[in-house]
C-alpha cells in the first residue's frame, strides 16, 4: 500500500510539471524562435520552425541548426534562436531583451537598417561596405543547455561549448514561427489534466484505506 501511495504521489509530481510545460507552451505560442518542451526528455525540441517572411531587415531567421550569439547584461555570451532584431540608443543591433548581437554590429552613423544587408553565409554589409558578420553557433549535446533567467541559452559542461554550426544559413527579412502546436498542446493539457485527477483519486483512495486500516488496529489494541 505504502508503494501504491507513493506512486500516486509521483504521479502528481509528474503530472504538475507537465501541465507547467503545457502551459508555457500555450504561453508562447506567438513568441518567435520559441522551442516546446519535449515530453520524453523535459528539454526543449530545437527542430526548426517555419520561417514566415516579414521584409525587415533588421529580422534574421536561422535556416538550419544553430543559435545567435548576444551578450548578456553581465557580460556572459548567451544564445537565442530567435532573430527579432532592433537597434539601440548606439547603434548596435539588439535583441528585443536589449542584448547586442555577439560579435557586435553597429550601424554607423547616418545609416538606416534599410541599407542594411545581410548574405547567407551573415556577411552585414551597408551600401556594399562590410560592417560586420552575423555567426550562427551550435553545441554538441543541445539538450545540455540552460535557459537563464533572461531568457538566453546557456552553455554547460554537459551541452559542451559553442562551435560554428555546420550547413546552416542566415535569411533575412525573415522570423522563425513558435514551435507550438497549439492543437497538440491543447489535447496534451487535456489527457494530463485526466491523468492528475485520477492520480489524485488513486491517492485518496489509498489514503482512505490506510486510515481505515489503522483504525483498525487501534479497535484491536484497545480490545486487548
Amino acid at each position: 500500500m505504502i508503494d501504491g501511495i507513493g506512486a500516486a504521489a509521483g504521479g502528481i509530481k509528474a503530472q504538475t510539471q507537465r501541465m507547467d510545460a503545457l502551459a508555457n507552451d500555450i504561453a508562447n505560442v506567438n513568441t518567435t524562435g520559441y522551442k516546446p518542451v519535449r515530453e520524453s526528455t523535459g528539454a526543449p525540441d530545437f527542430q526548426q520552425g517555419a520561417l514566415a517572411e516579414t521584409g525587415n531587415p533588421l529580422d534574421l531567421a536561422i535556416e538550419g541548426d544553430g543559435f545567435f550569439q548576444v551578450t548578456r547584461s553581465g557580460g556572459q555570451l548567451g544564445l537565442v534562436r530567435s532573430g527579432a532584431f532592433s537597434v539601440d540608443a548606439s547603434g548596435y543591433v539588439v535583441t528585443t531583451g536589449g542584448e547586442r548581437l555577439y560579435p557586435p554590429i553597429a550601424i554607423p552613423t547616418g545609416s538606416g537598417a534599410d541599407a542594411l544587408a545581410v548574405d547567407p553565409t551573415g556577411r552585414v554589409t551597408i551600401n556594399g561596405q562590410q560592417i560586420g558578420q552575423v555567426q550562427i553557433v551550435s553545441v554538441p549535446a543541445p539538450d545540455g543547455l540552460i535557459e537563464n533567467p533572461d531568457g538566453t541559452l546557456g552553455a554547460t559542461p554537459a551541452s559542451g561549448a559553442p562551435v560554428p554550426a555546420a550547413g546552416s544559413q542566415v535569411r533575412q527579412g525573415a522570423l522563425e514561427a513558435s514551435g507550438t502546436d497549439l492543437a497538440s498542446a491543447m489535447v496534451g493539457e487535456i489527457a494530463t489534466r485526466t491523468a492528475f485527477t485520477a492520480s489524485v483519486g488513486s491517492l485518496h483512495a489509498y489514503d482512505e484505506m490506510l486510515g481505515a486500516l489503522i483504525e483498525m488496529a487501534s479497535r484491536e489494541d484497545e480490545q486487548q
